[in-house]
C-alpha cells in the first residue's frame, strides 16, 4: 500500500499478535470472584508507564473513585488516551501521572494549559470519533481502520495518521492506528462478582474500549446476584471474560452524575474546575485525595450523607434505567 503522507506525531504501535498473546495467557476464563478493594485493584493492575484510558468524563459517569486512587498511589509516566473529558486529565497531569496524551477532547486551561505550554506533557491531536474507532480496530485484532473525515484538515498533521492510496479505488484514504490500552477503567451501573456488567443509557465506545484493553478494572454502583444477569443477559454490556478486577464503589462517579442513581454535585464540579483555573490544584488534591485513604472515607469526611442523599433524590428519571 503506497503511503502518500503521514501525520507528524507519534503513536502507540499496534501489536494485535501481542494483544492476543496477552489475552490468552493473562485473562481469567473461569467464573471466579474478581471483587477487591480499589487499593488492591490499582496496585495489581495499574503500572507506571502504562497506556491508560478511562470511559466518560468527570461530570458524567466517570470512574472518579479509581482516578483518585491512582493519584493516591502516585502512579506515573502514563500515556493517556483521552476522550469526552473535562477535568480528569488536568487532575492526573497536576498529580504528575501523565507524560503524553492522545487527545480526543478535554478542556485545556489553567494548570493543564500551563503544563502543555511548558512541555511537561505532550499532546497528540485526534478526535473523539478517532479514539473510538481506534478502540474498534484494537478490539477487532487489526492494525488500522480507514476513515475520511480528517483528511485535508490540520488535525491530520497533528496526529499519527497516514494517507495512503486505496488499493481498490486508487483514491487517497486516511488510516488511523489500532489501539490496545495496557489498562482501562470504567464505572458501571451494575455488575456481578464475575464481571458481567451493565452500563445504562448511551455508552458510545464503552464496549469497544473494554474489548480492546489488556487489563480492565470496573467500579460499580452496585453488586447484583449472578442470577439477575442470567435472567436478562441482553442487558449485559461488558462480559466477564474481559474484566480483571471489580471495585464496589457507590457514588463512584462523584462529583459527577450516574444516571439512574444520582445527580451531579455542581458545587463539587465547580470547585474542581476553579482549582484548575486558579492554579490551586495542589491544595485541591491534598483536601480531596491525599488526606483520605479510600473512597469510603472520602464520601464520609469530604461529602457527607446529607449531600449524597440530596444528589440521589435529585435524580428522578428512572425510565430506561431500571424497571418501574
Amino acid at each position: 500500500m503506497e503511503v502518500l503522507a503521514s501525520g507528524n506525531e507519534e503513536y502507540k504501535m499496534p501489536d494485535p499478535d501481542g494483544f492476543r498473546e496477552w489475552v490468552r495467557t493473562h485473562k481469567q476464563r473461569g467464573l471466579v470472584n474478581k471483587v477487591m478493594s480499589e487499593k488492591e485493584a490499582v496496585e495489581r493492575f495499574v503500572s507506571d508507564g502504562d497506556y491508560i484510558c478511562w470511559d466518560w468524563m468527570w461530570p458524567h459517569k466517570g470512574p472518579n473513585s479509581l482516578i483518585r486512587e491512582i493519584i493516591r498511589q502516585k502512579k506515573k509516566h502514563f500515556w493517556a488516551g483521552v476522550r469526552l473529558d473535562t477535568f480528569s486529565t488536568a487532575l492526573l497531569v497536576a498529580a504528575g501521572c501523565i507524560d503524553k496524551i492522545d487527545l480526543g477532547f478535554t478542556t485545556i486551561f489553567g494548570t493543564l494549559e500551563q503544563a502543555v505550554r511548558e512541555g511537561k506533557v505532550k499532546v497528540i491531536e485526534w478526535s473523539n470519533t478517532c479514539m473510538v474507532l481506534r478502540y474498534v480496530a484494537g478490539s477487532m485484532g487489526i492494525t488500522f481502520l480507514p476513515i475520511n473525515f480528517i483528511t485535508g484538515t490540520d488535525l491530520f498533521q497533528y496526529s499519527g495518521s497516514k494517507l495512503v492510496k486505496d488499493p481498490f479505488t486508487g483514491r487517497p484514504t486516511c488510516l488511523i492506528p489500532a489501539l490496545n490500552p495496557d489498562v482501562s477503567i470504567i464505572h458501571v451501573n451494575q455488575c456481578d462478582i464475575h464481571g458481567n456488567a451493565r452500563v445504562f443509557g448511551p455508552n458510545p465506545g464503552t464496549k469497544e474500549l473494554a474489548a480492546a484493553s489488556k487489563k480492565l478494572i470496573l467500579s460499580t454502583e452496585e453488586l447484583i446476584p449472578e442470577g439477575e444477569i442470567r435472567k436478562e443477559p441482553v442487558r449485559t454490556n461488558i462480559p466477564y471474560y474481559l474484566v480483571d478486577a471489580i471495585v464496589v464503589a457507590p457514588f463512584g462517579a462523584y462529583p459527577g452524575s450516574m444516571p439512574g442513581h444520582y445527580d451531579a454535585d455542581i458545587e463539587g464540579i465547580m470547585a474542581a474546575l476553579g482549582a484548575q483555573r486558579d492554579f490551586t490544584m495542589d491544595d485541591y488534591m491534598e483536601k480531596e485525595i491525599y488526606s483520605v485513604e479510600s473512597h469510603e472515607e472520602f464520601l464520609e469526611k469530604r461529602v457527607g450523607i446529607k449531600k449524597l442523599l440530596q444528589l440521589k433524590n435529585q435524580d428522578t428519571i428512572r425510565e430506561g434505567y431500571y424497571k418501574l
